[in-house]
C-alpha cells in the first residue's frame, strides 16, 4: 500500500490560524497516533484529508499523487462526530452503506455480517442504532469505515467511550490492518494507549506540528540517561566519574546523564556505583509518552516545531 502524506497544511478561520504548515506521513502498515489537546487541528486536519474541508495551502498526497474523490473512496474514515442513522437498524444500516461504496447486494450483507461478527455487535444487528450503548454505537462506527477493505484508515477518536475490553477488540482490528500494509492515522487523547499501539506518533500543538517520529525516537533523550538505585549519599559518588551528570538524586535513587553514546559508556558509571554499595537497579531512563507530550505542549509552539 502506498503513503498517506500531509504536506504543509494551513487553514485559516478568519483571524484564527487552525493549521500552520502541518505535514504528517502515515506509512504502508504503520499505525500513526496523532495527539494534541483539543482545538489543536487534529480534526480540521482529517477533514482537510477526506475533502470536508479545503485547505489555504499544502497538499494531501496518496501514492506521490494528489487525494482526489477516486482516492478519497478508498479511505476508512470515521469521524468524531457519529454519522450514523439513530433510527436505522444496525444491520441494515451497515448494508447500506456498503452499497454506498459500490458493493453489490450479496457483498454488502456478507461484508455487514462479517465486521457486526468481528466487532461483537452481531447479536444487536435488528436494533436502531440509538438504542445501543455509547461504546457498541462506537463499534458500529468503525464497521462502517471497514466494509469496503479501505486502502487507508483514518479514525477521529476511535476509542472515546469505550470500555477495556472493547478498546482490545478495536486495537486488534487496528494491528491486522497494519499488517495487511495499510496505513492507520488515528487521532487520540489516551496517551497511554497510543503509546502502547502505536508505530509512530505526531504531536500537534497550535495548529503546527511539533514532533514526529517513532515511539523510540521520541523517547529517547539527546544524551542517554541512566537510573542507578541503591548506592546512598544522594548521588555525591557519582563526583569523579568522568562525562556523567547528576540530573536528579533522591535517597539511594539517582538519575544520571552521559556525555557520550557510545556503547558500553555507562560501564564506568556502574564500576563506581558498585564501589559506593550494593545496586539494586541499574538501566536507561526513557520518558513516558505522558512526559513526552507534557514536556513538548509546555513551551512555545515556534520554539518545539
Amino acid at each position: 500500500m502506498p503513503d498517506l502524506e500531509l504536506d504543509r497544511l494551513d487553514k485559516s478561520y478568519g483571524e484564527l490560524r487552525a493549521l500552520r504548515e502541518l505535514s504528517l506521513t502515515a506509512h504502508a502498515g504503520e499505525i500513526l497516533g496523532f495527539v494534541g489537546s483539543n482545538g489543536a487541528g487534529k480534526t480540521t486536519a482529517m477533514r482537510i484529508v477526506m475533502g470536508v474541508l479545503a485547505s489555504d495551502g499544502g497538499q494531501v498526497r496518496w501514492d506521490g499523487r494528489p487525494l482526489d474523490l477516486a482516492a478519497r473512496r478508498r479511505i476508512g474514515y470515521m469521524p468524531e462526530e457519529r454519522g450514523l442513522y439513530p433510527r436505522m437498524r444496525v444491520g441494515e444500516q451497515l448494508e447500506y452503506l456498503a452499497r454506498l461504496h459500490g458493493l453489490d447486494q450479496p457483498a454488502a450483507r456478507a461484508a455487514a455480517g462479517e465486521w457486526m461478527e468481528i466487532l461483537g455487535v452481531s447479536a444487536r444487528r435488528d436494533d436502531e442504532v440509538q438504542k445501543l450503548s455509547l461504546g457498541n454505537q462506537q463499534r458500529v462506527q468503525l464497521a462502517a469505515a471497514l466494509l469496503h477493505t479501505p486502502d487507508v484508515l483514518v479514525l477521529d477518536e476511535p476509542f472515546s467511550g469505550l470500555d477495556p475490553v472493547a478498546v482490545d477488540v478495536m486495537s486488534g482490528v487496528l494491528r491486522e490492518r497494519s499488517r495487511a500494509g495499510v496505513p492507520v492515522l488515528f487521532s487520540s487523547h489516551q496517551l497511554d494507549l497510543v503509546e502502547r499501539l502505536c508505530d509512530s506518533v505526531g504531536i500537534v500543538k497550535d495548529g503546527a506540528m511539533v514532533a514526529v517520529g517513532s515511539i523510540e525516537q521520541l523517547r529517547a533523550y539527546e544524551r542517554p540517561r541512566w537510573l542507578v538505585d541503591g548506592p546512598p549519599g544522594g548521588g555525591a559518588w557519582v563526583d569523579g566519574v568522568p562525562g556523567v551528570h547528576v540530573v536528579q538524586a533522591d535517597g539511594t535513587r539517582t538519575v544520571v546523564e552521559l556525555d557520550s553514546t557510545a556503547a558500553g559508556a555507562e560501564q564506568p558509571l556502574l564500576q563506581a556505583a558498585l564501589a559506593a554499595g550494593a545496586v539494586r537497579e541499574f538501566g536507561p531512563v526513557r520518558p513516558s509518552l505522558v512526559e513526552l507530550y507534557r514536556d513538548v505542549v509546555s513551551v512555545p509552539t515556534e520554539v518545539a516545531a
